[in-house]
Parts: structure tokens; sequence; C-alpha cells
């Protein structure tokens, strides 16, 4: 494998391409975590929390995939949009089990404004890893943007039975797009 790792991945032959390991099985530790995000009294716990979640789910199945998420991560915060878009399309082809390749897709698609693009990607990360609770989270964002709201608060309340703390639960509140006019939450 070091040699793969040596050589763009662009130039990497097809039969290489379909080499991406097995991603790494988080599962009980993310249940964990989820379970201590339940139970935690404050905000800034909770955050603690969710900021170790993404250690996990950025945990990319081997060096190559890594590289390719990390610069498609970076490419995004700089507001390279289609080249993050290149970089996921890239790390979805060479990993298809890996959700957070799906779910970066789908907030990079979300934030060109493309909600149906956004909506495919996060129902496959969420098939993949279905307590991931950013993809749930994101997926509400992206019906609300397609202003699909009934199904926007069955899966923020899904993703909020998970995680409590999330800043979407906002939404939900009195007045807000996603609030249920005459019910107490």
């Amino acid at each position: 494998m070091r040699i793969l790792a040596l050589i763009p991945f662009v130039m990497l032959p097809a039969t290489a391409i379909a080499m991406c390991p097995t991603p790494p099985d988080h599962s009980a530790a993310l249940e964990e975590l989820l379970a201590d995000t339940q139970a935690a009294k404050t905000e800034a716990e909770a955050q603690q929390y969710s900021i170790q979640m993404w250690q996990y789910w950025a945990d990319a199945p081997d060096e190559q995939s890594q590289e390719i998420l990390d610069r498609g991560m970076r490419r995004r915060s700089s507001y390279d949009f289609l080249g993050a878009l290149q970089d996921f399309d890239t790390l979805v082809d060479y990993c298809p089990d890996y959700a957070e390749g799906y779910n970066q897709r789908a907030f990079v698609h979300f934030l060109r404004q493309d909600y149906d693009a956004a909506l495919v990607d996060l129902d496959k990360a969420l098939e993949i890893t279905p307590n991931h609770v950013a993809a749930l989270s994101g997926r509400a964002l992206s019906l609300v943007g397609l202003d699909r709201l009934d199904e926007a608060r069955t899966t923020l309340q899904e993703a909020l039975a998970l995680n409590p703390w999330l800043p979407e639960r906002g939404l939900l509140l009195p007045g807000a797009p996603l609030a249920l006019d005459g019910v107490d939450l």
C-alpha cells in the first residue's frame, strides 16, 4: 500500500481504485458517545461529545481516502465548492461504503442550495450509518430548503432523539419554521 500513497490518486488505474478497505467500525464508540450526549447536563458538555463523534466519522478507511477527505474539507472551507465536489466524488467512487464521503458531498450540495442532490447523498450516508446525527440534521435542513416541512420536522426529531443538544433544535421553537402551532414540545 505504500506504493499507492506515492502515486497521485487521479493517476491510479481503475483496478487500484477498487481497493478501498472496509471503513473502520466505530459503531460501539459512537453509540457510547450518543448515550453520553443524551445524558449531558449542559450544551458545552454535549459539544465535547459531538467533537469526538466527528473524529470517528472523519476517520477514513486508509491514508489515500483520508487525504482526499481532508483536501475536500479544506476546499469546502475556502469556498472552492467545485474542487470540493471533485474530491468528494473521487472519495465516494473510491470508498463507496464510507458514509462520511457522502455526508461531506451533501454538505457542499447544501451550501450550493442543491437540496435534492444533498438529500440523495444524505440518504446514502444514513443507509451506511443510520445514527449519523450530522447527516440526519443535514437531511432536516435540506428538507426545509425544499419546503418539505413535515418531513423536515420528523427527521429533526429523529436527530434530536440521538442528540438533544443540536443547534437545529431551535427550528422547533414557537414561531420557528418547524414549530407545530399550538403544540408544546
